[in-house]
């Protein structure tokens, strides 16, 4: 009996998925449950496994675009599992020969091989510049390609506009030296990172500035009251931005627990599809590539996205005094369509607030 191998359900926005690679070849035999192919999707990539134990046949080609519930190879039932080869005989070293008499007959010697013809004469192949010589060709991968069509989507349907600020990162930086131990003792092995600070900060601030957690849907706006707050990650795929659901309703330690875990993920491609949607607000953080300053683009529909950076120590003006300080530039790219100048101005100076006096996201002030 011949079973078909088909498309899993990949989630109601997919439709079609890509065939990135097999585990397996055509004739192989395979075992009930092991992964044999992989799907890459406009946002995630799918194992597929296989639905029961024989020889895989009619394997779709690499690179072929296929639809959910598509075909993609079977499996034939029939096939008898391979048989496990025999551990090869133990040979006995040759014994050592024996040196010739005095007298023994000199070894002949073989006649010297004719010589072997001559190859016809060929073209030689048409030279290439250094340059071409020197390049190589790779087709884009699906994620790549839906990446560069949202990130040109964005530029062409939202009005963005970039709105900077600084923070001295100072307090921060001294709560997390004091309890960053306790921490994470207390809380299974999650660390205390700034990330989680930034969070808190941000699901504060739409809570006073909610336009910038809302989107346009045709005429009409739609706000939420929640935080579905995504994490963009930076892999070797391209950029994927995971999303804590409900992040307002979380603790700094469960922000820190997740944040660490999609991040391990994101490398992996262990992301479900699930885990990629249906995010309201954004934050990226340049700073641990070593960015100084940039302007975010938008995740669109999403209205907002924040922007961190490098921490450097910097001269500022404290009390009429120039000293050192560890700052942080910070960038809001908005939605101009949606959110005005002066919400995304207050807004900014609200996470300022809140990161340089972290008691105000302890006491919600």
């Amino acid at each position: 009996m011949t079973v078909e191998i088909r498309v899993p359900a990949l989630g109601e926005s997919l439709t079609t998925a890509t065939v990135a690679r097999w585990l397996k070849k055509s004739g192989d035999y395979v075992q009930h449950d092991e992964t044999i192919v992989e799907l890459e999707t406009d946002k995630v990539s799918v194992e597929v496994t296989a639905p029961s134990a024989g020889r895989l046949e009619d394997c779709v080609a690499v690179g072929t675009e296929v639809e959910i519930g598509g075909l993609l190879g079977a499996v034939d039932e029939t096939a008898e599992a391979p048989a496990a080869p025999e551990p090869a005989p133990a040979v006995e070293a040759p014994a050592a020969p024996l040196a010739l008499e005095p007298v023994a007959a000199p070894a002949r010697v073989a006649p010297p091989a004719p010589e072997a013809p001559k190859p016809a004469a060929v073209a030689p192949a048409p030279k290439l510049s250094s340059h071409e010589a020197r390049e190589r060709r790779v087709p884009m991968s699906r994620l790549r390609q839906t990446i560069a069509r949202n990130l040109k989507a964005a530029q062409n349907t939202a009005a963005i506009l970039t709105t900077f600020n600084e923070i001295d990162m100072s307090a921060a930086k001294a709560l997390r030296a004091q309890y960053k131990e306790e921490f994470e003792k207390k809380h299974d092995g999650a660390r205390l990172g700034f990330m989680s600070f930034f969070a808190r900060a941000v699901v504060g601030a739409l809570k006073d500035y909610p336009a910038i957690n809302a989107q346009i849907e045709g005429d009409e706006i739609v706000y939420r009251d929640f935080v579905n707050l995504g994490i963009a990650v930076g892999t070797e795929r391209g950029l994927v931005v995971p999303v804590l659901h409900d992040a307002d309703q979380m603790s700094f330690a469960e922000l820190e627990r997740r944040i660490a875990d999609y991040g391990k993920r994101a490398r992996t491609g262990g992301l479900k599809l699930e885990e990629l949607s249906h995010g309201t607000f954004s934050i990226t953080n340049g700073g641990i590539f070593g960015s100084l300053l940039s302007t975010p683009i938008l995740n669109t529909p999403q209205s907002g996205i924040l922007g961190m950076h490098a921490i450097q120590d910097r001269p500022v003006v404290r009390d009429g005094q120039i000293v050192i300080r560890p700052m942080m530039y910070v960038a809001l790219s908005y939605d101009h369509r949606i959110v005005d100048g002066r919400e995304a101005v207050s807004f900014l100076v609200r996470i300022k607030q809140l990161v340089e006096d972290p008691r105000r996201l302890l006491l919600d002030l």
